[in-house]
């Protein structure tokens, strides 16, 4: 079955609502018209709080920080690159589509490092065939 068989239109191409007799065969349709199902993000974080929904009381409870709409990227375009170059090239890509390195901003270091609960020095002590560096 296509969608057109049971999607109601007027005249002037707005959608309604379903027709009748499908109606009876799609209990609990909801028809959300500020969530736009042509952006696959915000598909994507709408289906993360129907997940999350039902524990939404106990994590209050809990302290647990209330679900944000947005995540802390959005929909912005995310580059990672351990190649020191990636920053020329970056610019390069920006102005070939119209805009400017300034529309870049820099969120984390170029060098990859430890994150601070890594323990950097082995707990194994050197022995017979293994030396400790």
């Amino acid at each position: 079955m296509r969608a057109k068989e049971f999607i109601t239109e007027d005249n002037l191409g707005r959608t309604g609502s379903i027709t009748q007799d499908v109606a009876l065969a799609l209990p609990g349709a909801f028809k959300i018209p500020k969530l736009q199902n042509n952006d696959p993000y915000w598909q994507y974080r709408f289906g993360v709080a129907i997940a999350g929904a039902k524990g939404a009381a106990q994590r209050k409870k809990d302290g647990v920080p209330d679900y944000s709409k947005e995540s802390i990227f959005g929909e912005d375009e995310i580059v990672v690159s351990y190649d020191p170059n990636v920053e020329t090239w970056i610019d390069d890509a920006l102005k070939t589509m119209g805009m400017s390195p300034k529309d870049c901003v820099r969120i984390a270091t170029q060098d990859s490092e430890e994150m601070p609960d890594v323990e950097k020095v082995s707990p194994v002590k050197g022995f017979a065939g293994y030396k400790r560096k």
